[in-house]
């Protein structure tokens, strides 16, 4: 049985069924599933005038923290207590190594770079998510009384669809299989949040309920259901007039969303994109057929569909123990046989010049190995893979000192990583944003592209 989808608690309690149930989302029973969804999809514009290489961005989000030391920066000279059992092996770039457990992504290398150099100084799984999905660092307030996540900035997916909006019927940013900590809008609202798919593309009765009619509910009354619709929205529009100036246009706006859930779960489009059965059986096997293979191929599906911007959510990094059993029999495999294959297969279709491709958790492990076999928290030195949409292939950028413990030359950060998304994706990262109480909230204040590697 494959460990990667069990529900296995990370230190802080939390499991990953937990965050799928976060995600669920509900329509046509009639809920309000897809209409909030395209609430949240406010504002669109076209690609005109973009200046970024980027045209869309997947990131593959490792929750719990992935070990650096096992992976991309070995360091075979380093004592025992730190370099762990694991050999290097040659990579299709002369010169650079990576982890026997990586062979298939050894192949793809000159496709990415490595920023072996990358810090920051939070060990916290829910600080750190913050961090590193979204640059900031976050502030006071950032847990609430029931020790719940305060999503206090919005996350690289949200600004990426506020800032460049949806293309035709599919939304902006999607997360799949489920929503991260920090995957959200923040004071951006319901406009900017993602499309959440809730359900495992892995799995073999997979499907995306929001784009299923439910049961009983044919084109003739889904017809009629938009009919009642239109006609109580005629009604609420006369009574409000009366009560309040702007009431008929938030009720105005109101049909418009429903309008637009209407069309999404009658676009063909987005149920060609949604619907992976419609994959090469080779590809997918190809791609690995678990969570995360299946989620990357949904991936590529979406970028190819319309879709901005991808969070694919997979958990049971958090290896405090058994660190290189888990490594060697299940993780490292999976994101090999998915990561490479996304880098190829997207390079086969044309996409990766345009598609940003990003692999990170919250943090690194530590370069110590600890007594039950397991690397704990570590956020001074971790390496983040990168490629696509403008970034170099085939090179390092930067390096961490003799046991992988901070970097040695060059070091970047959160915030850094933000502004390199951003500057790729064509968004003035200095814009302002304003929240209810009128405060200003640029959409990073701090940091600049890590030019090295574009």
């Amino acid at each position: 049985m494959n460990t990667n989808d069990h529900p296995r608690r990370f230190c802080d309690g939390t499991t990953r069924r937990d965050a799928l149930r976060l995600g669920g989302l509900s329509l046509m029973g009639m809920g309000l599933g897809v209409p909030e969804l395209l609430r949240r999809e406010a504002a669109a514009a076209d690609d005109d005038g973009i200046a970024g290489r980027a045209k869309s961005c997947i990131l593959i989000w490792l929750q719990g923290g992935s070990s650096t030391m096992d992976m991309w920066d070995l360091k075979p000279d380093a004592p025992a207590e730190f370099r762990g059992p694991f050999k290097e092996i040659a990579t299709n770039v002369p010169g650079v190594r990576i982890s026997q457990h990586l062979s298939k992504t050894a192949r793809q290398l000159d496709k990415l770079t490595l920023i072996r150099s990358f810090t920051h100084t939070d060990a916290g799984h829910g600080p750190a998510d913050h961090w590193m999905m979204t640059g900031y660092k976050p502030g006071p307030g950032f847990m609430d009384a029931d020790g719940m996540v305060n999503n206090q900035r919005p996350a690289y997916g949200a600004v990426v669809a506020r800032e460049l909006g949806p293309r035709g019927a599919m939304p902006a940013y999607v997360t799949v299989p489920s929503l991260p900590k920090s995957g959200g809008a923040a004071y951006l609202g319901p406009s900017a949040a993602p499309f959440v798919i809730a359900s495992d593309p892995s799995a073999p009765d997979f499907s995306v309920r929001d784009l299923q009619l439910a049961h009983g509910v044919d084109a003739n009354r889904l017809e009629n259901r938009r009919s009642l619709i239109r006609s109580l929205d005629r009604f609420q529009n006369e009574a409000e007039a009366k009560l309040a100036a702007d009431s008929s246009t938030r009720a105005s706006a109101t049909s418009t969303y429903y309008q637009k859930a209407f069309e999404l779960v009658t676009s063909p489009q987005a149920k060609e994109a949604f619907d992976i059965s419609k994959e090469n059986p080779k590809l997918r096997d190809e791609y690995g057929r678990h969570s995360l293979g299946q989620s990357c191929l949904m991936a590529r599906r979406l970028i190819e569909a319309g879709v901005r911007f991808v969070t694919i959510d997979h958990g049971n990094w958090d290896t405090h123990s058994k660190n290189f059993e888990s490594l060697a029999n299940n993780l490292l495999p999976t994101l090999d046989a998915a990561f490479a294959t996304l880098l190829r297969d997207l390079a086969d279709r044309g996409l990766l010049e345009s598609t940003l491709v990003i692999v990170t958790g919250e943090f690194a492990r530590t370069p110590r190995i600890n007594n039950t076999a397991g690397r704990d928290h570590w956020p001074n030195g971790m390496t983040i893979p990168i490629a696509g949409g403008g970034v170099k292939g085939g090179i390092v950028y930067g390096a961490s000192d003799a046991r992988a413990e901070k970097p040695a030359t060059d070091p970047v950060g959160p915030a850094d990583l933000a502004a390199t998304i951003y500057h790729l994706m064509g968004i003035d990262r200095s814009k302002t944003y304003y929240g209810p109480l009128g405060r200003p909230l640029p959409i990073l204040d701090h940091g600049k592209p890590i030019e090295g590697i574009l």
